[in-house]
Formats: structure tokens, C-alpha cells, sequence
């Protein structure tokens, strides 16, 4: 296992969507992206897998499926800035007021890395940075797989993502009063009723693990934003991995991708909730080497 932590200098590659033009890194260019981002590779000199985390979460979410996946795979995970432990001080509001800044992260630590034809996973949240993160710089992945993902988590006319407006709204205003115990109901809410309260405890632990300021333009960002434009750009083989009576990840936003992505494919998991990694990591695992061979 190789950790990373501290930094010097670095200077930003273009915005999303400009192509992104690959600069080589200077060597404290690159020790201050793996740095910031607290990155950790665990079976070097493997086919690389890189894991993009969901909100609120740190790379220790994928402690399940971590080690099992290293005996196939370089597996490479880390923390978004203002999460785990990161360099919380390269928080920018400007920089992450949108998810393209958390991917042009995820290509920055890709160029870090000097990725080639990586197995790209995300999350939730996590997966739309992903989809952001292979659209800006395909040239690093070779597929991608999308864990309860949604483009858009607000109902429109002819679109169903699984939230009102008001009630999401009514969600992110409860985080200034009291975060913590946000964190438990949203992590309930997130698991759903059949899943041991145990998980939902797991989940909550990692949201605590976030500043709250930051968690709250995180959220904002991460629940109000539309992104259903992109899926169609995104031209890696692209597997959607779904739960049953996921209220983040309805059916419908399934179906919705799989409409929409140019090479996509479906899985339905037997598990409940929004999070397969905690709730069925076996399933999750067998799934993700399946399509990742």
C-alpha cells in the first residue's frame, strides 16, 4: 500500500469542456496532486482500477472490495478535497461550485499517475465526476463502471430521478442546523428500511468524516446539478449498476442511462439502498470483475 500526503506547487489544466491538453508534471506537481488528494495505490504494477468515492464519503468506503480487487488490479483511491484526509486548505468554493472541478481532479490524478486504459468506478455522485472526469480525458480509461448513479436526482416533466425540488431543497437547508444528526437521517433515508441499521451507522460515519461547510456546498452541488447533457458523450463501454428501491437511483433513472449512454449496459443487484459496496459487497464484487475482465 502507498500513501501520499503534502504539497508545493501546481498550476490547473483547462475547465471542462476543453479538452484537456496533457501537460507532463513537474515531480512536485505531481507528489502535490497525490498529496492533496491523500491517494493510495494498493497492487502496483497491475492493470489499473481507479475508484471515485460518493458524496460525503473517503476512500475508505471501498474497505470491502479493496483487497480482493488488488490481487487482479492496481487499485488506486482518494479523497476528494475537504473529505478524510486530504489537504483540506486547497478548498476552493469557486473551483468546486460545480462537479467539474471534482473531475478535472480526477484527470489531474490520472496525469499524476500517467494512467493508461484504467477501469474507471464511481459511485453515486461519485459516478457523474467519473463520467465528467473520461468525457474531459478519455485517453485514460478503458471502461467505466457506474455504482447507483444519476445524471439528476430531481423529478422533471418526462424525467423521474427520485426527489421534488422542495422536499430536496427541504433536505440540504436541514444540513445547517444540525449536520450530525442530518448525517444519520440522510444515511437512513440513503440505506433504506431493509438493510441492517448497522450499514446506515457505517454510511453516517464517513459523512461525519467531511467538514460540514464544505459538505453543505457538496450537497448542493451534487443534488441540484443536471446533468444529463453529458451522458451522451460519454463513449466508454459503461456498465450501470443498480439497486432494487433505491430512492436516489429509481429504475427509471436506469432505464433513462441506458437509453442514453452510447455503449452502456444494465445490472440490477439484488440488494436494497443506495449503496451496494456496503450493503452486498460480494455481489458488487463479483459484478465489477465481471465487466472489468
Amino acid at each position: 500500500m502507498t500513501s501520499f500526503t503534502k504539497a508545493t506547487s501546481f498550476s490547473f489544466i483547462p475547465e471542462y469542456p476543453t479538452p484537456a491538453v496533457a501537460r507532463p508534471m513537474t515531480e512536485a506537481q505531481r507528489r502535490y496532486v497525490l498529496e492533496r488528494h491523500s491517494v493510495r495505490i494498493m497492487g502496483e504494477g497491475k492493470p489499473p482500477m481507479l475508484l471515485c468515492n460518493g458524496f460525503g464519503c473517503t476512500q475508505h468506503i471501498w474497505h470491502y472490495l479493496t483487497t480482493a480487487l488488488a490481487v487482479q488490479y492496481q487499485v488506486i483511491v482518494f479523497d476528494y478535497v475537504g473529505s478524510g484526509a486530504s489537504d483540506r486548505s486547497a478548498y476552493s468554493p469557486q473551483k468546486y461550485a460545480s462537479l467539474a472541478g471534482y473531475a478535472r481532479d480526477v484527470v489531474e490524478i490520472c496525469e499524476a499517475l500517467d494512467l493508461r486504459d484504467a477501469i474507471l468506478v464511481g459511485h453515486s455522485v461519485g459516478a457523474t465526476i467519473a463520467m465528467l472526469a473520461a468525457i474531459q480525458a478519455p485517453q485514460h480509461f478503458a471502461k467505466a463502471i457506474l455504482l447507483a448513479p444519476s445524471p439528476y436526482y430531481l423529478n422533471e416533466p418526462g424525467y423521474y430521478g427520485g426527489f421534488e425540488r422542495a422536499d430536496m431543497l427541504q433536505v440540504l437547508a436541514s444540513m445547517e442546523h444540525d449536520y450530525q444528526g442530518w448525517s444519520i437521517a440522510f444515511a437512513d433515508l440513503l440505506m433504506g428500511p431493509t438493510n441492517t441499521a448497522s450499514i446506515g451507522e457505517e454510511l453516517a460515519s464517513f459523512f461525519c468524516e467531511t467538514n460540514s461547510t464544505i459538505a453543505r456546498q457538496f450537497a448542493q452541488v451534487a443534488f441540484l446539478s443536471d446533468n444529463r447533457a453529458d451522458v451522451r458523450q460519454l463513449q466508454l463501454r459503461t456498465l450501470v449498476v443498480q439497486c432494487t428501491d433505491d430512492v436516489a437511483g429509481p429504475a427509471e433513472v436506469g432505464a433513462y442511462l441506458l437509453q442514453h449512454l452510447p455503449q452502456g449496459e444494465l445490472v440490477t443487484l439484488s440488494t436494497a439502498g443506495h449503496c451496494p459496496h456496503l450493503s452486498a459487497p460480494m455481489e458488487t464484487l463479483a459484478t465489477i470483475r465481471a465487466f472489468a475482465a
